[in-house]
Parts: C-alpha cells; structure tokens; sequence
C-alpha cells in the first residue's frame, strides 16, 4: 500500500471502546499512513487518558477540556486541574473539546457558554489553540469565539458542519476547519459543497473515533486508519491526489498544534497531483499585488524559498524518473524564464526521455532577455502558460508593479501572440482578483488566439 503521511487530529481512544485491541488499532494506523494521533479529552478522566497515552507513545498527542455535555458539573477546580494538565504534560497541544451543544441540551445554555468562555480565557493564558465543538449552536459559537478573541489563540471547529458563510468566517478568524467521515455520507453534499469551497491550506481531517465511520464502516466502530478514508474523499472533492492531501493536512495540523519542527528544506521538485514541479529560482519579473509568497512560501505542503539558484545538473536530480508524471513544470515560485539557458538543459533532457514539458511565466522573458526567446523554446517545451491577469496596461501595471510601465503589458501580448508559433500549446491565464474584469481579460486572449484559463484568487499550485 502506498501510505500517505496523514494525521488523525481528533481521535477518542482512551475508553473501552479500544481496550481489547489498541495495539492492532494503533499497528492498522499505521499501515494506513496515519504518522500521528490527537487524542481528544472531553471530561478531566479522559483529558488524563489522553496525556496519559500521549507519554507512553511517541506519535500520540493529547489535548485537555470539558465537553459542553459536561458544563453543568464545572466547577473553580475543574479549570485549575486541566491548567495543571497542560503544565505538567508536555504533549498537551490544545484545549479541548470545548464548546456548545444545543442539539442534546444535556448541560443548561447558560452553563455551556460560561463554561466555554472560560476555557477559551484559560487557553489565551496557556497560549494553546482551542477545539471546538459545535453543534447546532453556529450562531452563539461564532459570537462567543469573537467576543472572548479566540482568534489570539486561534484553533479548530473539529467536526464542522456550518455552511460555506461560517467556514469563511471561521478561516478569516484564523481558524482551521476539520471534517470527518460524515463527508462520506451519501446525504452530506452540502458539507461537501464546503470542502470544495475552502482552500486546503485551511483544512485538517479527523475521525472523531469511535464516532462517525466513514462509508463504507457506516455503523461500526471508528478508527484512526479510517481517516484515510476522509482525505480520500477530500482528495477527490479538491482535485488533489491522496498524497497532496495527506502532505497539506498534515502540515496544516503541525502547524496549529505545534507538533514537530517546522520545515526548513526547500524543494527543488516537488510533486501536485499527478505533475512534478521545478522551483529554480525565486527571483521574478513582476512583483505582483496578489502573489502568495510575500505572506508565506509554502506551496501545497511544499516550503520553496531557495537559499540559492540550483544547477541544472541539481535540477534533474532532483527530478529523477519522470516517467511517473504526467508532466513537468517549470515553476517554483519565482519567474522559470529568468534562468532560461537552465530551462533549456533541462527540458532537452526532458524532451529526450519523452516527457511533456510546461512552463508556467509571467511572460516578460522577451524584455528581460533584450531578444525574442520563444523560437529557442521549440521543441523543447509543449506548452507555455502565460499570466495575462489584465485586459489594458494600466490595470497590468496595478496588479503585477511591473518595472517595464506600459511596456510591461505590449511585451505580454506581443509574448502570446507569438508563442503559437513555436509551442503547440499556449494558454493565457489571470487570477481572479476582485474587482477585475475577467470577461475582458478572456476576450482579450482570445484576440490575441490564444486558450484562457481563470485562476482562482489566493489559490496557489
């Protein structure tokens, strides 16, 4: 089995529901690919559980609260003995589960929101994130988080069932969203309208075991090698391969939890989909108003800030058999074309062994290179992606800062006109930043007898 590195970030199995068989349980984990576990407190015994657990195994993580079922049975001590938990347990990651339930009702409203300020107060004191349990209370969660500045603390809403409006909300509060099984469930395609809506970079995957089994388990016992099953479907729903998936979440839950060090090596070739990407250097042309690096250099769960330029002859070990992709791209995150004589050597390469090659560039390589580069491009590479993102020089010059003013925009369309050419295939492409006329920008490639492609804003790779 190819095993993805994925994280079960919410799992219930300090109870009895694994006792006669947590070693199997936690071997089929890890046959399945799932490298870590967070073991979720909902009362003070399983909070103990779980940091319990989490000392003896080294891929196990606890995190420590009270379940909103429970709130009514809170008292002064309760807060002291979970804050002694955190201290005491270094593998303690967050605070929780916490929230609200209206759906059971079992503890008093009033309770539960006290309860639930309170645990989040404490958690800004103890600078972890929190994670929160909601269930048909979407209104009174989202107020409470802002009211109490959970976004200090940031978090989770684990097992999310909101529409895409909260998800939004919750993402722009800096908070993660976390989807189980029940985005497997036949019903659910409004939940899944909601991954779809959502960037990955924002999302974790979970069991919530011994609860909520994805299909086909449906009614049996869930299991932490079960949320394969979720990042399959979620791989799917994005348009992403398993191994994306499991590379992004993971990430994403290192990120929020703390677990791990952070990633320090940058990616020469890294791989999206069924498509290896080169990053060769992180210089550009442009300086664009919507690029993603000046916020962060991580790429779909690839970090790519280079501390230096890669030979050519680093490059294709980096890339080893391509025989496996369905393309290579030359990419990264900076302007491929700047190193043009390298893109040459490789693609040659490339192109010798039968692969179809892409580069993907701003298209100003003519005005930085002083000379018309695309017939040196022939043969060498099938097809030229070309970010146009304007229909007039002004708006280009807006968005993109380019140092070529009003030449920066003819160079562009001289670029497209001239790439069919040479190139069998030549796509013209914009983002779609608010507020732009994509119309015009897509009657203006088609002007220009070039295919068009929108690109979604703040989506990268």
């Amino acid at each position: 089995m190819n095993n993805p590195l994925l994280i079960d970030s919410h799992a219930h199995i300090d109870g009895r529901e694994f006792s006669a068989d947590f070693s199997e349980m936690l071997q089929r984990a890890a046959d399945a690919g799932v490298a870590e576990i967070v073991v979720v407190g909902a009362d003070l015994e399983s909070s103990r559980a779980a940091c319990e657990l989490a000392a003896r195994h080294p891929n196990l993580y606890a995190a420590v609260g009270i379940h909103p079922h429970d709130a009514g049975r809170v008292t002064e001590r309760c807060y002291d003995i979970v804050a002694d938990l955190v201290r005491e347990n270094p593998k303690v990651v967050a605070i929780g589960e916490i929230g609200l339930d209206f759906y059971r009702d079992r503890s008093p409203r009033p309770a539960q929101e006290e309860v639930f300020r309170r645990f989040i107060r404490l958690a800004r004191d103890l600078e972890l994130p929190v994670i929160v349990h909601d269930r048909d209370a979407h209104e009174r969660v989202m107020a409470i988080l802002r009211e109490e500045r959970a976004s200090e603390t940031g978090g989770v809403l684990h097992c999310f069932s909101g529409d895409l409006a909260m998800a939004r909300e919750c993402i722009a509060m800096g908070f993660y969203l976390s989807f189980p099984g029940t985005i497997t469930y036949p019903a659910n395609e409004a939940l899944r309208d909601v991954v779809r809506g959502v960037k990955i970079e924002n999302i974790l995957v979970e069991t919530d075991c011994p609860y909520l089994s994805p299909v086909p388990y449906r009614g049996k016992r869930n299991e932490p090698a079960y949320v394969r099953l979720t990042a399959e479907k979620v791989a799917e729903l994005k348009g992403l391969s398993l191994a994306d998936v499991g590379r992004i979440t993971s990430l994403n839950t290192r990120s929020l939890f703390r677990i791990g060090e952070p990633i320090q090596q940058a990616k020469i070739a890294y791989t999206i989909r069924n498509s290896l990407y080169l990053n060769i250097t992180n210089r550009c042309s442009n300086r664009c108003t919507f690029c993603p690096k000046f916020d962060d250099f991580i790429v779909k769960g690839h970090f790519l800030r280079l501390d230096r330029e890669p030979t050519s002859q680093e490059v294709l070990a980096a890339i080893g058999d391509p025989s496996g992709y369905a393309e290579v791209v030359f990419c990264g995150y900076g302007e491929p074309l700047i190193r043009l004589d390298l893109v040459k050597k490789v693609a040659a390469e490339l192109k010798r062994k039968g692969v179809k090659v892409r580069v993907n560039t701003d298209g100003q390589a003519n005005l930085v290179h002083g000379r018309n580069i695309l017939p040196e491009l022939a043969g060498l590479v099938d097809t030229v992606s070309v970010s146009l993102n304007a229909a007039d020089a002004a708006t280009y010059a807006r968005l993109t800062n380019t140092p070529f003013d009003a030449a920066g925009f003819t160079a562009i369309c001289d670029f497209l006109r001239e790439a069919p050419r040479h190139i069998p295939e030549v796509v013209a492409t914009a983002v779609t930043v608010p507020e732009l006329d994509i119309e015009a920008v897509r009657q203006l490639a088609l002007s220009l007898g070039v295919v068009f492609r929108e690109r979604e804003y703040a989506e990268v790779g």
